[in-house]
């Protein structure tokens, strides 16, 4: 991959990753506040109910930063938009729908199919 779109790649990756954490900032502070206190029970189990899936959220994002982290060292260390399973270049349209994929497409679609296989 030339140097243009590892540029690319590497912009889009920062940018998502720079919201990510700024999300993440918002969402400890909005939590931290200790503002809310609800006398009714109701309330509190709905505000406990939005928290929980607000946290749900934030763990899977919390995963997604981990891997912006380690495609932005593979761009560093030359390894990106490189299949780690078959070692043939990931195409440009994959790595445009997702910039973490380690696999290329063919053996992305041979592991769902043996993930499926085994009931995962």
């Amino acid at each position: 991959m030339d140097e243009k779109k590892l540029e690319y790649f590497r912009n889009l990756l920062q940018e998502k990753l720079d919201e990510l954490l700024a999300e993440a900032e918002r969402t400890v502070a909005g939590m931290t506040d200790g503002k809310e206190n609800f006398p009714d029970p109701t309330d509190r189990a709905a505000l406990e109910s939005d928290r929980n899936f607000l946290l749900r959220i934030r763990d899977r994002e919390r995963k997604l930063i981990n891997k912006i982290r380690e495609a932005l060292a593979r761009i560093e260390d030359g390894t990106y938009g490189i299949c780690e399973e078959c070692g043939e270049e990931i195409g440009e349209k994959r790595l445009e729908a997702r910039p973490v994929t380690t696999l290329c497409f063919e053996c992305k679609k041979r592991q769902e199919a043996m993930e499926k296989a085994r009931g995962l």
